[in-house]
């Protein structure tokens, strides 16, 4: 990983005339040609010239080709937000008649998209336990499975999928196999190592890390790509260039936040783990997480992420939130600044209660965030919180 990381920092646009060392703004709309000649070929195809913004531009194009270098990927497409490109990377590469296999713990917003606009368009859909085994999953696959997609780790209740066991069935049956590989982030776990045909991201997340911009990006083979990128470039849904120069920016450091952001993590679940307030408390590389055995095989460490559930409920996990003093209590996460969430009247609302209990999100279920603050203090106000 360590080649992938010098790679990505030192992968830049080219100079220009002036010889600057950080990458510098490219806020323009169109581009301009020397002839009509170079236009024409531009337009046809036939040349990489940038012709306008929304297609591509010299920013854009560093955020992804880093995105590229980390991810071990052929090609990429970066995106005003992660649910636009999980949206594109559906709606380029299935068609009616088609059917979408999915992981069902996974973020919200794609259940919505899944189950209500995906049947809009004749594209059918069932879900997997995240702990389903390989012949659970083997048996889900139907005739017309064009897609399997999945978070790992899931979102919000971490839960682990086997990417090596699910990417030798994708190769099996012919499928693409689509990873949200937002909470690990591709300093962590690289999913197309194990057999993955596309990786989506929320660069929102982790990969900006400061909550300042919105963004997405789906890389992986470059002929998938070639369709995602068709698709968007008519449908509009691109990542501005003063985004994607922040975002690039933010790769850079990627790496290094991403370490403290897991000590910090692992710091928090071992001291939280058996408190007489929690019924059970889940991190990756806690030996007591179900799935640990998978979380060392794929993953360099165990994320940013903790989530537990608190005795008492719905009221319980509303109590905790009033009560923090520090973190902070925002629909975001992978911030500099540690945060704090409770899915169940949050992110994860309007699902139904029976929906909600089938992907483990309880009423008690608190997600979170850990930051780059002092270790001590950020279990501090857990820990006050929980009183």
């Amino acid at each position: 990983m360590s080649d992938k990381i010098t790679r990505a920092i030192r992968t830049q646009v080219n100079r220009t005339s002036e010889m600057e060392h950080s990458s510098p703004l490219f806020l323009t709309s169109s581009f301009c040609f020397e002839d009509a000649e170079s236009m024409r070929a531009a337009f046809a195809d036939e040349t990489d010239d940038n012709i306008y913004s929304r297609f591509s531009n010299p920013n854009v194009q560093e955020f992804v080709d880093r995105v590229c270098e980390l991810e071990g990927a052929e090609a990429g497409y970066a995106t005003a937000s992660g649910m636009s490109a999980v949206f594109g990377s559906f709606m380029a590469l299935m068609k009616q008649g088609d059917h979408l296999l999915s992981c069902n713990s996974i973020f919200g917003s794609t259940h919505t998209v899944i189950s209500k606009y995906l049947p809009k368009y004749g594209i059918e859909y069932s879900y997997v336990p995240a702990t389903a085994d390989a012949a659970a999953w083997e048996t889900a696959i139907q005739p017309n499975t064009k897609m399997i997609y999945l978070e790992t780790p899931t979102n919000p209740g971490l839960d682990l999928l086997d990417l090596e066991m699910i990417g030798k069935l994708s190769r099996k049956h012919g499928i693409i196999l689509n990873v949200d590989n937002c909470f690990a982030t591709p300093v962590n776990q690289q999913p197309i190592e194990y057999g993955a045909d596309l990786v989506v991201h929320s660069a929102t997340k982790w990969l900006d890390g400061q909550g300042r911009v919105l963004g997405g990006v789906v890389v992986g083979k470059k002929e998938l790509i070639k369709d995602i990128y068709l698709f968007c470039r008519s449908t509009g849904p691109a990542l501005s260039p003063f985004n994607a120069w922040v975002l690039s920016k933010s790769l850079e450091t990627l790496d290094v936040r991403m370490e403290r952001h897991a000590a910090n993590a692992l710091h928090i679940a071992s001291a939280l783990e058996g408190h007489a307030a929690i019924s059970w408390l889940k991190y990756p590389y806690l030996k007591s997480h179900p799935q640990f055995t998978i979380a060392q095989k794929q993953m360099q460490n165990g994320g940013g992420i903790v989530c537990f559930e608190l005795k008492g409920g719905l009221e319980a996990g509303r109590n905790f939130l009033n009560k923090l003093k520090m973190l902070s209590l925002t629909a975001n996460l992978g911030d500099t600044r540690s945060i704090a969430s409770h899915p169940a009247s949050t992110t994860h609302a309007k699902l139904t209660e029976e929906e909600r209990q089938a992907v483990n999100i309880t009423p008690g279920l608190i997600r979170i965030s850990v930051g780059l603050e002092h270790k001590d203090d950020i279990l501090a106000d857990i820990l006050q919180a929980l009183l």
